[in-house]
């Protein structure tokens, strides 16, 4: 299990991988529960990590 850092969902990770919802940033991946939370993350990631 893995945590949406946009919205602090727990993601199953093998479903986010089948579905298209992981994006890769600084060599980490991570995992997102729906199209929307990995597309506010990949505008601005660092705001989501700090």
């Amino acid at each position: 299990m893995a945590k949406d850092v946009v919205c602090g969902m727990d993601v199953d990770e093998k479903d986010a991988e089948t579905k298209g919802l992981v994006s890769e940033y600084k060599g980490e991946k991570y995992y997102f529960c729906a199209p929307g939370c990995k597309r506010h993350f990949e505008k601005d990631p660092e705001k989501f990590l700090n």
